[in-house]
């Protein structure tokens, strides 16, 4: 396959070498194995061996070297070397040689075949490390459509015309063929066999950002792009388990644009049980981004969108109606509490106050709010930024899961399912270097369904500076998790404990919750 692209792209004196460790199985030497490739650039006068990479298990990037022509450090592929190493001379036998699995993004169009050095694309628009080969993939396939990112001069105006375009043009689907690439299930697998919902939701913001790319893309290379972010995540409804065993695959498209912000709606779509089954929707998820100006940083207008089936007119018009919500909702005043609100506070309050006052008269199918908490923190590394330099949202979702998911396990006693995003705010960015701190605790619990009692969680997470003792709060985040029924039919007995909050500002988290989780529901029916 290798050598097949490397005669595809007419790349002259180049041949691959593949390096393994034999095996033997009793009878003979067997072929070596390809964990392990090099390629070797035949130079007239002083022929190198040059490691382009160390695959392990991303032997994709192959196809990925070639298919976008990037260059490793130290290789050009137009014939003429950059950079050289004699393995045969540098390294001994005890010496175990580390290379890079990835290649630093350069700048093929402005380069001269002749150039004694490479120009690199700039470091802000150099994506980590870290990230998924789905995201790594949708990354690549963003830059591709707009190369000119790295060409834009200082001086650009902003874009001026804006384009009408259909759900259509914007739809993109990627597929995990779990079936087949046992290395790419590993990979997503979590201890139940069944998927990561921390890299889904990596997977998913990646992937809503490169649809909101592709509907935001135009032709003016005189023009400076948009800075497309993540605002919020409206909702993610698992309806049932994703199993890594069969194939799977996500599809999206804009649904819905109003001046400056966008909705995308994707869909996880499972292999039936049976070869004639049909294919079911799995998971469901809405997405808001909003485009900034990347010099001043406001509010810039995005091209407009036209649904055409009717499928598409049901999905847009419900989209509008979330976003009248929404602004209502950011319009309302800071009114006084009426006399219901009152009551449902203290009501609230009053098992709490015995919590606080008489702990020995304390319900003991109750725990307070504060004794379900957990916390976390980190720096947040280069390696988890985002093409615009920033940290990746999909990056901080995947944590807050984590956090959340330990929170239900600690409190319930037993392994907890997932079932839900209620609703993630996206306040500040978070940048390389930040210290991040993410705070859980469960808000409260419902026992309606004795078959699915469900826990809910919120996640803050606090961009915090020592240096000048500040702590800004930069993400909410709210999950519903129930109990798995194997885990639950282990604990004869097991009910789930209510949760009393202690003081007034968390009575009112919790009453803010109850409230959008109805205003979800009403709206679902």
């Amino acid at each position: 396959m290798t050598r097949d692209r490397f005669k595809e792209f007419d790349m002259h004196n180049v041949c691959l070498q593949l390096i393994g460790l034999g095996s033997t199985d009793g009878r003979q030497q067997n072929m070596p194995t390809c964990s392990e490739i090099s390629t070797t650039i035949n130079v007239t006068t002083n022929p190198r061996h040059i490691i382009c990479a160390c695959f392990h298990s991303h032997i994709q990037f192959v196809t990925y070297l070639l298919k976008t022509n990037l260059k490793p450090s130290g290789v050009s592929f137009k014939g003429k070397t950059k950079y050289s190493m004699d393995l045969n001379s540098s390294l001994s036998s005890n010496t175990i040689p580390v290379v890079s699995t990835l290649t630093k993004p350069t700048e093929d169009a402005k380069s001269s075949p002749t150039s004694s050095s490479e120009v690199h694309k700039p470091i802000s628009y150099w994506p980590g490390v870290y990230h998924s080969p789905v995201t790594d993939a949708l990354w690549d396939e963003r830059v591709s459509i707009n190369e000119r990112l790295f060409d834009i001069p200082d001086d650009a105006p902003p874009p001026t015309e804006l384009l009408t375009r259909t759900p259509s043009e914007s739809r993109t689907t990627i597929v995990y063929a779990f079936s087949s690439d046992s290395t790419l299930r590993e990979q997503y697998k979590d201890p139940w066999n069944e998927f990561r919902i921390g890299k889904l939701l990596e997977d998913l913001d990646a992937l809503a950002g490169t649809i909101t790319f592709k509907h935001c893309s135009d032709d003016d290379i005189t023009t400076r792009p948009l800075m497309l972010v993540t605002a919020s995540v409206d909702r993610i409804v698992l309806k049932k388990p994703i199993s890594v065993d069969k194939d799977l695959k996500i599809s999206g498209s804009i649904i819905w644009v109003g001046r400056s912000s966008i909705e995308i709606q994707m869909e996880v779509i499972t292999q039936g049980e049976g070869p004639n089954d049909f294919e079911s929707v799995a998971l469901t998820a809405n997405f808001i981004f909003v485009a900034r100006d990347y010099k001043t940083n406001k509010a810039a207008p995005v091209n407009r969108l036209t649904p055409e089936t009717e499928q598409e007119k049901i999905l847009y018009d419900g989209a509008e109606a979330r976003d009248k919500v929404r602004k209502m909702k950011r319009g309302e005043d800071k009114k006084q509490s009426d006399k219901s609100e009152v009551n449902r506070l203290e009501a609230l309050l009053s098992e709490g106050r015995i919590f606080c006052d008489m702990p020995a008269l304390a319900d003991r199918d109750s725990i307070l709010l504060r004794d379900t908490r957990l916390e976390n923190a980190l720096i947040c590394h280069p390696q988890q930024r985002n093409l615009h330099g920033l940290i990746f949202g999909g990056f901080l979702m995947h944590r807050a899961f984590e956090l959340a998911f330990s929170t239900a396990y600690a409190f319930a006693g037993i392994v907890p399912s997932f079932l839900e995003v209620d609703h993630v705010d996206f306040y500040k960015p978070v940048d390389v270097g930040d210290f991040l701190r993410f705070k859980s605790c469960v808000l409260y619990t419902e026992h309606d369904n004795p078959d699915q009692p469900l826990i809910y969680i919120e996640v803050v997470a606090h961009v915090t500076r020592p240096e000048i003792r500040s702590s800004v709060v930069s993400n909410t985040l709210y999950f519903t998790f129930t109990v798995r029924p194997e885990a639950k039919a282990t604990k004869n007995g097991f009910r789930l404990r209510n949760v009393v909050p202690a003081t007034e500002e968390e009575a009112r988290s919790v009453l803010e919750r109850m409230d959008a989780e109805a205003r979800q529901r009403s709206q679902s029916i």
